[in-house]
């Protein structure tokens, strides 16, 4: 079993264990039951307390799946959080922040999950087509009603939650879930010293940017078969962290974990991990062994000379895309 850490979830009494096991484009689908179940053992096993999904995720399949696994564990053993936005049928207004969408998306994931309550509910996106103030009274209310403990947001401009803050107050949200690593670090210009000030916590997603901060992806090389960025599904999403100078850079990364006796991936979460912001970064996995290698970064505390050299090795890499938080219209409509 690893030496899992664990840390407190921004201004609420959670404690979470510093890597999170995720279901994006796995449980949702892609990956059978009996291998959902073998990771999601393999989480337990290492010591991994805190499970991310949402609903929007193989329309309701991945909380489905984690809802008869995890109803074998007691409920006090893991921490739960689930999303709401995602368009959860053909019908394009079946999606969004609106106050019915959120009661009725709330309900059907507790029952997919078959829970009475998650402890941390996130906005997955912003909605700029219904009034903020609509928005954060229906949150406000998942709360009220002891259907969540909490609530966070995943890729909401500064500036979105500000104007959030200011009408639910300081203990509105508790975590921001943004795209962070080694090679994406958009967030620490505002959305990281923000949510410090209004003690809110970062759990982050792709933080080995796909797989890309394995190792796995050469140097003029076709994509491995089996990887992500080879697979249909997951087409536009190399858009956003991948180019031909992150893979050369990635490279430069190999003597300095070798130095340490740890992987890239290992190398790569105890980066993402270094700061206090951080509660928890999210992994996806298909294969259990790949949950155990990665929860072994939990311990790992990079010297500031490694953390020095990384970004060096690294310099100024470029990447072909960004992140919805960074393109989003700052317009909020209110009432």
């Amino acid at each position: 079993m690893a030496d899992m850490k664990f840390r407190t979830l921004g201004s609420s009494d959670l404690e979470v264990s510093v890597i999170s096991l995720g279901s994006w484009l796995t449980y949702s689908g892609g990956v059978g039951l009996d291998q959902t179940r073998a990771c999601t053992e393999a989480a337990f096993d290492a010591g991994i307390n805190l499970f991310d999904t949402a609903n929007v995720y193989g329309r309701g399949a991945a909380e489905e799946a984690w809802g008869e696994i995890l109803s074998e564990h007691p409920r006090e053993s893991y921490v739960l959080a689930t999303k709401v936005f995602g368009q959860m049928s053909d019908d394009p207004a079946d999606r969004g922040l609106s106050p019915a969408h959120i009661a009725k998306e709330i309900d059907a994931s507790l029952r997919r999950l078959r829970v009475d309550h998650v402890d941390l509910y996130q906005a997955h996106r912003f909605d700029d087509q219904v009034p903020l103030e609509d928005t954060v009274e229906a949150l406000q209310q998942v709360v009220q009603s002891g259907k969540a403990r909490y609530l966070g947001f995943s890729e909401w401009t500064p500036d979105q939650v500000r104007a959030a803050i200011e009408i639910g107050g300081d203990d509105l949200f508790v975590s921001s879930q943004p795209q962070y690593s080694m090679l994406w670090r958009a967030p620490e210009a505002e959305i990281f010293p923000l949510s410090m000030d209004h003690g809110i916590s970062q759990i982050v997603w792709s933080p080995l940017a796909q797989g890309l901060l394995t190792g796995k992806y050469l140097p003029g090389q076709e994509f491995p078969a089996d990887s992500r960025f080879a697979q249909a599904s997951m087409n536009g999403a190399q858009d956003v962290v991948y180019s031909e100078e992150a893979v050369e850079a990635v490279q430069r990364l190999v003597p300095i974990a070798e130095d340490l006796g740890v992987s890239l991936a290992e190398l790569a979460l105890a980066w993402t991990l270094r700061g206090p912001e951080l509660a928890s970064a999210i992994i996806g996995a298909s294969r259990p062994e790949q949950v155990h290698a990665n929860a072994a970064a939990a311990p790992l505390s990079l010297p500031d000379d490694v953390v020095a050299a990384c970004d060096e090795a690294l310099g100024d890499v470029p990447v072909t895309g960004q992140t919805l938080a960074v393109n989003a219209t700052p317009y909020i409509k209110r009432r």
